[in-house]
């Protein structure tokens, strides 16, 4: 049994309270299976994955704590840390201890047994350079020769010692000393101080993008001029075999970086201009802002049923399909891309070859009232991967919807950021500029994605405006509970704000309808189906047309239909324009009539028929009359029915019985995007596996596994079945161990559960070309020596080999509702 870490003992020291804590900030690393015990827990907590799911959560104190302390070389004392922020006597000590405080409730530092600051390993690798300072002078020495270390001494003016570990010693007891540095600096040639000086400088090095360790410079024989003095004198350090510029140990850059030098340390957010206002005001303002949304989303939606948007050879929705969507909607771009977006990942729209067009969930959302309509897209918005109002990229080129690119975590950390923002506001105060807002997400989200031009975080800003989350510069009551995670408040706080649907409309003599609020689905699907929408929001405005009753005729409706349903949705009597304009329509509706041949045109008037004959504009037609009722066209039925419709005709067509043809089509429906079910085809031994459900894994409880984890002994025992020891829990356990050779037992255990349970796992993958992927795996299948799985970095099915599996974890948690 290995010996318990220093993360491990920490662990055990905790009370369950504040073990809970860590167990509740950190839910990737309590997820199913559960550890066993608090070394399993540490191991899971110091995963280079599980970190990097913790990092983005961090504001800007608390990265700036970590990367000084990854530039000391944790473990570091409190008092070194301190002075290295300049925090030790500038009255922001209380800052630095609330910051490690946040940073142990994530478990990234924690103290030792002597008291001495300890930091996860992945973290300490999230830098390159922290602080832009290299590694310390001893650890820069390893690969020096002694007689190296002899000439750096003589020539400092120093007696070498007798061994090279002494001469180390000496070397490095002389560069810890920042005046002595400086005073043999003071005599280097200009050349050489200005090389010094220049990389000395350099500004702390962001994050990296992947954990990975250092590596300085590009290929190059040739020391940097004036670089030859400080090699001499163990200023710079040029490591064997190994190419590239010169290295400055960190204590050379401290001391020429002077003792008024310190890490940058900003404890306290930006400050903000503010603004009073009322939590009526905000009500006011949220419920205009959601109720005008939810109405938009609902055309949008209604657009896309209608006629399924196309999809781009390279993939998504195009500005000209966008355009047109809005168009028919009435709504913006920003509304259309927005309720794009978040239906989508709601599940209400899914591609469908080459058009994307909603799901059989799209028909039960729509017949749902305008509250719990909107609470689905904003649940949605809450973690979306991406920032949808955004309709250009950096070169100014137009973004389509839905192109299915690759997650963007920042983007997802620029709305929990602004969410963050704006619930530390002062209570009853707002921001009086929404783009205030900006430097705070900014110092909040540090890792978060900004605006590619313009103001910071604006596109995210204006979206959390578009849906009421944000209103007269505060959070309002909706994004407090959408922050807070709580669905069912935040169903009832919608409920609150929004009116329930409008099934009422006021038809006037100018042959408008109007609609104050979202209509509902019935009548909104009416009010389409015989007139024009002009207009979509707060009030939606259709308008009524010659051409548009004539779509509800040609659709099968009789005038005594549309009549009477039009009067039942009516608030008031049907105006007399309106009815007239039925009837006359109505009456030149069908007078002539389109037969399959290719085709033949026949009606009772003669003199009608006569007219279409001689029409100029339909001569391509190729009319010609066999009978006074009678014409035959050379052209398809189709084509016939629409060229005479574009004159302002009114045919009808007719089956091949001769009944009148009604040209209703059916919405086109997409399958729901959920990845096909286990079983489609053949696995194992040949015979189909039944249909798999993908399980949800159970609600974590913190404080009950703390207590367990806390009464367990601190390492479990690893199963050794053929040694008389602790046999494997699960028989998928040990068919896994026998084929994954390369995996701990704690990465076993999730793959077998995750296997067992039918959820969702993340895994390290090394393919046969040798490149390493990360990928989320759901719907497992084991069939040794491979797993079956649907792959959701590619979308599709695959099968991996067990034993190029070199680490599991569980799949990156949503935010749970």
């Amino acid at each position: 049994m290995k010996s318990p870490s220093t993360l491990t003992t920490w662990l055990g020291s905790l009370d369950g309270r504040r073990l809970a804590r860590v167990l509740e900030t950190r839910r990737d690393a309590a997820s199913p299976p559960e550890p066993r015990s608090l070394g399993e827990l540490a191991d899971r907590l110091q995963r280079p994955g599980s970190v990097a799911l913790a990092l983005p959560q961090l504001a800007l104190p608390h990265l700036q704590v970590a990367e000084a302390l990854a530039a000391l070389r944790a473990p570091a004392s409190r008092d070194a840390l301190a002075e290295l922020l300049g925090a030790a006597g500038d009255g922001t000590t209380g800052d630095l201890e609330a910051v490690l405080e946040a940073l142990a409730d994530h478990a990234l530092v924690w103290p030792d047994a002597a008291g001495k600051l300890r930091m996860a390993g992945p973290l300490r690798q999230a830098w390159d350079a922290p602080l832009g300072l290299d590694a310390r002078l001893e650890e820069l020495l390893a690969g020096t020769t002694s007689d190296e270390l002899r000439g750096m001494l003589a020539v400092l003016g120093i007696k070498p010692p007798g061994s090279k570990a002494q001469r180390l010693s000496a070397l490095v007891e002389h560069h810890s000393n920042p005046e002595r540095i400086l005073s043999v600096i003071a005599k280097a040639p200009a050349a050489t101080r200005k090389l010094l000086e220049g990389k000395a400088g350099a500004g702390p090095a962001g994050l990296a993008e992947h954990a990975r360790f250092v590596m300085f410079g590009s290929p190059g024989p040739d020391p940097e001029p004036g670089a030859r003095w400080a090699l001499d004198r163990g200023l710079l350090i040029q490591e064997r075999h190994r190419y590239g510029p010169a290295r400055l140990p960190a204590e050379v850059a401290l001391a020429l970086r002077g003792p008024d030098w310190h890490a940058p340390f900003r404890p306290v957010p930006p400050s903000a201009g503010l603004a009073p206002v009322t939590p009526r005001e905000v009500d006011h303002e949220a419920s205009a802002a959601a109720s005008a949304f939810a109405a938009g989303a609902a055309s949008v939606l209604s657009a896309c049923s209608t006629a399924a948007p196309a999809r781009l050879k390279s993939g998504g929705i195009g500005a000209r399909e966008l355009a047109r969507i809005g168009k028919a909607a009435q709504a913006d771009d920003a509304v259309v891309r927005l309720t794009l977006e978040t239906a989508h990942a709601a599940g209400l729209l899914a591609r469908d070859g080459d058009r994307v067009a909603p799901t059989e969930a799209y028909d039960v959302w729509a017949e749902q009232e305008p509250p719990e309509q909107f609470a689905v897209l904003l649940q949605a918005w809450r973690n979306l991967p991406l920032t949808p109002a955004q309709a250009r990229d950096e070169d100014n080129k137009a973004l389509p919807a839905l192109v299915g690119a690759p997650p963007c975590n920042g983007c997802v950390q620029a709305r929990h950021g602004l969410l963050a923002a704006a619930a530390q506001l002062p209570a009853g105060h707002g921001v009086r500029v929404a783009s205030d807002l900006g430097p705070l997400i900014a110092w909040y989200r540090p890792l978060a994605d900004s605006s590619p031009d313009g103001p910071p975080f604006a596109t995210v800003i204006r979206e959390a405006e578009l849906l009421g989350v944000l209103a007269r510069g505060a959070l309002s009551a909706i994004g407090i509970h959408l922050r807070a995670g709580d669905a069912e408040l935040l169903g009832a706080e919608c409920r609150r704000l929004l009116p329930s649907a409008t099934a009422t409309a006021r038809i006037g003599a100018d042959l408008t309808a109007v609609v104050t609020g979202t209509p509902s689905t019935r009548l909104a699907a009416l009010l389409d189906s015989v007139a024009d929408r002009e207009t979509s929001g707060t009030a939606s405005v259709w308008r009524f047309s010659a051409g548009s009753v004539r779509r509800a005729l040609d659709a099968g409706r009789t005038p005594e239909d549309i009549t009477a349903d039009l009067a039942a949705v009516a608030a008031g009597p049907l105006p007399q324009p309106l009815t007239y304009l039925i009837t006359d329509t109505a009456r030149g509706h069908g007078r002539v009539r389109i037969s399959p041949a290719a085709c033949v045109l026949h009606g009772d008037e003669p003199a009608l028929l006569a007219e279409l004959a001689a029409h100029r504009r339909l001569a391509k037609l190729g009319l010609r009359q066999l009978a006074p009722t009678v014409l035959i066209s050379r052209s398809p039925l189709g084509t016939t029915l629409a060229a005479l419709r574009a004159e302002g005709y009114a045919p009808v067509a007719e089956t091949d019985e001769g009944t009148v043809r009604i040209e209703k089509t059916r919405p086109r429906r997409a399958a729901a995007p959920v990845p096909p079910p286990r079983g489609s085809r053949a696995s194992g031994g040949g015979r189909a596996a039944a249909p798999r459900t993908a399980k949800e894994p159970a609600a974590l409880d913190p404080s009950a596994l703390a207590t367990r984890l806390l009464a367990a002994p601190a390492t479990a025992p690893e199963p050794a079945p053929f040694e008389g020891g602790v046999p494997f829990a699960t028989d998928t356990e040990e068919i896994v161990a026998g084929w994954a050779k390369r995996l701990p037992y704690a990465d076993i255990r999730q793959l077998a559960h995750a296997i067992d349970a039918g959820q969702a796992v993340t895994v390290e993958y090394v393919a046969n070309s040798g490149n390493r992927t990360v990928r989320t795996l759901s719907h497992l299948e084991l069939d040794p020596p491979f797993l079956e799985a649907w792959c959701h970095l590619r979308e599709d099915e695959r099968v991996f080999t067990l034993s190029r599996i070199h680490s599991v974890m569980s799949a990156a948690l949503e935010q749970e509702w």
